[in-house]
């Protein structure tokens, strides 16, 4: 693997009701996502720039994707700073699991959450 490559480099959050929950990532994160045709299911991402390196991801709606509090966790970016992003969450539908939390000085803080289709989600961010 390149040392400049990330281990992760997509992601897809199921989800039940894409209105709701594309209302409620704009709304925690303050930012326009797109529609990305496809043929079998519905696909929003994230914003994104192909090419540049970044991670990307979407919130994806099909019968083979079940919103879930059991499985992986994705850890969303909520730089500069997480509790902004916490402050929108149960307002926009979704509920606080472990608030605001130092992991350490070098790496920075994280928290989880509910999303509003039931996803157990995280935020990382290094203030």
């Amino acid at each position: 693997m390149d040392k400049n490559s990330h281990t992760v480099s997509w992601f897809e959050i199921p989800v039940s009701d894409m209105d709701r929950a594309r209302k409620f990532y704009e709304t925690i994160f303050d930012i326009e996502m797109q529609e990305l045709p496809m043929p079998e299911f519905k696909m929003v991402t994230f914003p994104m720039e192909m090419g540049s390196g970044h991670v990307h991801g979407a919130l994806c709606q099909h019968e083979m994707y079940k919103p879930s509090q059991d499985g992986a966790v994705i850890y969303l970016n909520a730089n500069p700073e997480i509790q902004k992003v916490i402050d929108r969450i149960e307002p926009a539908g979704g509920t606080i699991v472990i608030p605001k939390t130092q992991i350490s000085e070098e790496i920075g803080y994280m928290a989880f959450f509910t999303d509003s289709e039931g996803n157990r989600v995280a935020l990382h961010a290094e203030g």
